[in-house]
């Protein structure tokens, strides 16, 4: 089974605002076919952001609660350890710990920010993936997807 590691935003693409382009790795989830790593520290940033007002907005739209996205989060996120620093360093700090995740456990990291996507060379050589929507390939190949 493969390592995943997912960010907020992609998060919230699955279980919020259900984008299409995010289907696949959301079928992959619910077949367990990906492991989803995730810490503590990643489930609380989940509930801050959840509280946003234009995050309500789109959840109350869609009558998802609070408790229906973590629940969602909890089936299928693994909770581990927080992982050392890795070698390279985000220039966004919120990035840094989906980084060191990914990089602790040679696992692909799914995320649509400019600031990890522009990493994706460097995380590649600790054998980092970095996609911006999973596919098929996307544990087979190092290019973004």
């Amino acid at each position: 089974m493969s390592a995943v590691v997912i960010d907020t935003n992609i998060t919230l693409d699955l279980f919020v605002f259900q984008d299409p382009a995010i289907a696949p790795l959301h079928e992959a989830l619910k077949r367990d076919a990906l492991d989803w790593l995730a810490t503590a520290d990643m489930r609380e940033e989940l509930i801050r952001v959840l509280d946003y007002p234009q995050i309500v907005r789109r959840r109350v739209a869609a009558a998802l609660s609070e408790r229906e996205v973590l629940d969602a989060f909890d089936r299928h996120a693994r909770i581990v350890p927080a992982a050392a620093k890795a070698p390279f360093t985000c220039k966004d700090p919120d990035d840094q710990v989906f980084i060191d995740l990914a990089a602790a456990h040679g696992a692909t990291l799914v995320s649509k920010d400019a600031e990890v996507l522009c990493m994706a060379r460097r995380l590649e050589r600790l054998g980092v993936r970095v996609c911006r929507a999973w596919t098929v390939t996307s544990i087979t190949t190092s290019h973004l997807a």
